[in-house]
């Protein structure tokens, strides 16, 4: 009966702007579809092996570093978060700005800068013994392990759970946390009682984001030799050249992601509260002294790990490099990267503008739903997607075999899978929910009143569109592609299984560089992508300070 109302709605509702829409919703659908289909599929002998040997450690592997990863971003978000929103100490504003950095640097390169540090041969280890005269252990240097992979994740995601937190504390939380100060409940009392249970939903979406990007990297994982699901996609791919078992454990990926997801939707609705102070901040306290100098280190601490030592090491290789690395291959590189950047971005704000404008226009069941679909590509790893996109090119080439030896081709052969347009569709399905969810906010700012004037006065869904909606949401248009761009420049796994051969990004060249061992080599292209970060992260930081005048 719901589905009947349900269509019934969208026939009566259906225009150009809808059924682009559910095209795009169904494009993104479509490489998910093919990936579940994989686990009904039979079982070859190297999947055998892997169920048999190798997927529990696989599975065992990922949820450590997952729980690891979390339990710590938690831990150092949260605690940042609270002290910017509720203290006054030296630097503040600075640090409120600086602790958002770390986003900047894309966790596969900070593996490799730290990798590289802490080696017997790095400047750690050099100073000690070429200034101190110690020799230290290489035990307390070994970060190529699990424990490292931890401390860079954690170092390098924490802002997620840190500004989704602060942003709560600081807008919503004033009445509860002010009122058990003038019962005289003491700071600690506070932050366990108050702000922790009050924070659940916030550090939960924090965490889930958190989590998402652990299982969607691959850069760190394989530097560090660690066996997660992610590297046994790739592993299992490329080393075994079985597709059909490496499409299993990207299905198996899934469910596990899709399981994630509903977790964090079930703890998040579990406690919800009657906020009266929606308009108000929270007035922060000045702290003196000791406390003051106390939370100044542990920031000082915080940022100069997860930005400041990092981005000074690339600085001082690529001193040493730059004349070797900056050349005509180089500026194709950049190239490369701009181009598939700037295709990509048109392609899915176009997507993301027609999708969120469908919804806005129409408040029904299938756009609740269709704004969840175009959401679902972010959630899904790089390594998973690729999979899923690869299966339906392929089976869009063998359905196309007849028209390419029409057209004197060949047949059987790979057009569309071998060409960027299918790296490009990834990029759309991975990025489209960073977009849409800049639009969608756009257009909750303006409202409907404006738009619903034109329209009664005669003006067409389109017309009204580019007249009217187009020039008041440009704000929201260019965060998207600001943000999205940010995302494509340094995405790698994605890139690196979907590329057509000899086409290298910023990213990818990056990572070739550090696997082949030329890790000083890989700092012009790191920062490049480290710049291109700082610029999106100023920007975000910048249209936030606006908003709250």
């Amino acid at each position: 009966m719901k589905v009947n109302t349900l269509w019934r709605t969208i026939k009566r509702n259906s225009n150009a702007w809808v059924l682009l829409s559910i095209t795009g919703a169904l494009g993104v659908l479509l490489p998910s579809l093919y990936i579940l289909i994989g686990l009904f599929r039979k079982p070859n002998e190297d999947w055998q092996h892997i169920q048999e040997y190798l997927l529990l450690d696989y599975a065992f592997e990922s949820l450590r570093l997952v729980l690891g990863t979390v339990g710590f971003s938690v831990l150092i978000g949260v605690t940042l978060a609270w002290f910017v929103a509720a203290y006054e100490f030296p630097l503040r504003r600075f640090f409120a700005w600086a602790f958002v950095l770390p986003l900047a640097i894309p966790p596969y390169i900070a593996a490799y800068t730290y990798g590289d540090m802490l080696s017997y041969t790095g400047s750690v280890q050099l100073f000690f013994r070429n200034v101190l005269g110690w020799t230290p252990d290489q035990n307390y240097f070994d970060i190529m392990s699990m424990k490292g992979a931890i401390f860079i994740f954690t170092l390098f995601l924490f802002p997620y759970v840190y500004l989704i937190t602060k942003t709560f504390l600081e807008k919503q939380s004033a009445a509860y946390i002010e009122n058990a100060r003038l019962l005289g409940k003491n700071p600690v009392h506070i932050f366990f009682r108050i702000v922790l249970p009050l924070s659940q939903a916030a550090i939960v979406g924090g965490a889930s984001l958190v989590a998402f990007e652990v299982l969607n990297d691959y850069g760190v994982t394989k530097h560090y030799g660690i066996q997660s699901f992610t590297t046994a996609i790739f592993k299992t791919w490329f080393g075994m050249s079985d597709v059909d078992s490496a499409l299993r454990l990207a299905a198996l990926l899934m469910c596990f992601i899709i399981g994630v997801f509903l977790i964090e939707r079930l703890l998040r609705r579990r406690r919800r509260y009657s906020l009266t102070s929606r308009t108000r901040s929270l007035a922060r306290r000045r702290l003196r002294g000791v406390p003051a100098m106390a939370v100044l280190l542990f920031s000082s601490i915080i940022v100069s790990f997860s930005f400041i030592i990092p981005v000074v090491q690339l600085i001082v290789w690529a001193s040493w490099t730059y004349r070797d690395v900056l050349n005509a291959k180089f500026a194709a590189l950049l190239w490369n990267t701009l181009f598939i950047s700037v295709v990509s971005i048109v392609l899915l704000m176009l997507v993301a503008l027609i999708v969120a404008n469908v919804c806005r226009m129409h408040r029904t069941g299938y756009t609740l739903v269709l704004s969840k679909l175009i959401s679902m590509g972010y959630s899904i790893p790089g390594a998973v997607l690729s999979i899923g996109v690869l299966a339906v090119f392929i089976s869009l080439d063998n359905k196309l075999s007849g028209l390419y030896a029409g057209l004197g081709w060949g047949g059987g052969k790979l057009v569309l899978s071998m060409s960027l347009v299918m790296l490009v569709f990834a990029y759309i399905i991975r990025f489209l929910a960073v977009g849409f969810n800049s639009i969608e906010s756009g257009f909750e700012k303006i409202g409907n009143r404006y738009s619903e004037a034109s329209r009664l006065l005669g003006m067409g869904m389109t017309r009204t569109f580019f007249k009217v909606d187009l020039p008041m949401i440009k704000g929201a248009l260019f965060t998207g592609c600001i943000l999205t761009f940010l995302e494509i420049v340094k995405e790698l796994p994605l890139t690196l299984l979907l590329r057509p051969f000899n086409f290298d990004t910023l990213a990818t060249k990056a990572y070739q560089y550090a696997s082949d061992e030329q890790i000083h080599q890989a700092s012009v292209p790191s920062l490049l992508i480290i710049a291109v970060g700082m610029l999106s992260v100023y920007f975000y930081h910048w249209l936030g300070e606006k908003r709250s005048q």
